[in-house]
Parts: structure tokens; sequence; C-alpha cells
């Protein structure tokens, strides 16, 4: 085994698919359920992560991510983490982006002002208490959540700024994993998705 095989890694699961992921809305603070695919990523995300011994399982308080959680298998012994919240989209919640650039031709949620909701850098500190929560737990870790939030703690955890989330497209349905290459900070998977039938040669 290799030294950065030995060393804590951080697993990221975003929730499976909901009616909102699929169209494109934001998806903040509303509390929406799984589709039945999204129930079905859940199973399969279940498959993979079965032969794992996590030190520590969080997941978001939000619907969406607990059943993920849920299904999956670990409800029993996930706890609930308020700092998994997906970003607070304030009054662009529920809104596509492409609806909104009507208005706005240069609006994206990563460099504008979030009226009614949430700073990108609160986000930021919410990943970071994340992440020392995870380094802490002296084993691999398991974090249940949302596209942005999960984004953005990857760019916390390589050392970069917050909006540097906007870099690592995140699907519904899919695992990726924070770890590292000797004493650096990497990603190790990134978006991998998955459904019932995943196998390697996906």
């Amino acid at each position: 085994m290799s030294a950065s095989e030995e060393q804590p890694r951080i697993w990221l699961i975003r929730h499976g698919e909901t009616e909102w992921s699929l169209s494109g809305a934001h998806t903040g603070r509303t509390d929406i359920p799984l589709t039945e695919n999204g129930k079905r990523q859940a199973k399969a995300i279940g498959g993979i992560l079965s032969v794992m011994n996590f030190s520590l399982v969080l997941t978001s308080p939000m619907l969406r991510a607990l059943e993920t959680c849920r299904i999956a298998g670990f409800c029993d012994i996930a706890k609930i983490e308020p700092d998994l919240h997906e970003w607070d989209y304030g009054i662009f919640e529920g809104r596509k982006t492409e609806d909104i650039q009507k208005n706005a031709p240069n609006w994206s949620i990563w460099s504008s002002t979030i009226s009614g909701g949430e700073a990108l850098d609160e986000v930021g500190d919410r990943a970071r208490r994340v992440i020392a929560r995870a380094t802490s737990a002296g084993g691999d870790t398991a974090l249940f959540a949302h596209g942005h939030i999960l984004r953005i703690l990857a760019a916390c955890w390589l050392g970069l700024s917050p909006d540097a989330g906007r870099l690592f497209a995140l699907e519904a349905g899919s695992i990726s994993i924070l770890g590292y290459e000797r004493t650096c900070r990497v990603i190790q998977l990134w978006n991998r998705t998955v459904s019932e039938t995943s196998s390697d040669e996906d």
C-alpha cells in the first residue's frame, strides 16, 4: 500500500437526482425529495461504498442528502452536519442560470452578490470547518451533500479560494475522493457517476 493510500481520505457523495437538479434550477434550502432515478443512484452508491469502513459519516440535513445516505445504507452511523447545507441562493433560489442571464447576460452565481442569501466566503468558511472535522476523524470520512458546497469544499481542500469551485463540475449521484499524493492534498477521483449497473468498464 502506498503512503497516499494510507492517509485518510474524504469521500464526497453528491445526492441523487431531484426534479430541480434535472432541470438545472438552483436548489439551496428548498427541501425536495429524490426522483426514482435519484433513488436508484443512491442504491448504486451504496453498493460501491459497502466495502468501506468509514471513521466518520456526515450528511447535510436536507431531505435529498438524508435520503441518499439512508438508501446507501449509512443512516445508522451518519451524523447530521449543518455546515453541509447547500449554498443559500437567496433571491436566485429555484431559478435557472439561463433564465437569470436573459436580464443579466454576465450573471454567475460565483461572482454575483447573493441578495437575501449567503456570500461565497461564508460557504467557504463552512467548507473549511467540515474539512477540519473530517481530518480529525482518524480515518476515511464520507460526506453526503450537495453540488456547490462539495465543489467549494474541494477547492478549499486544495488550498484554493472558494470561487475555484466553479472549475469542478459535479453531477448528481456522483462520488469523488479527496486525498493525498505523499503530503500534497490532491483530488484522487472526481465526479464518478453511478447507476445500478455501474461497473469498472463504465
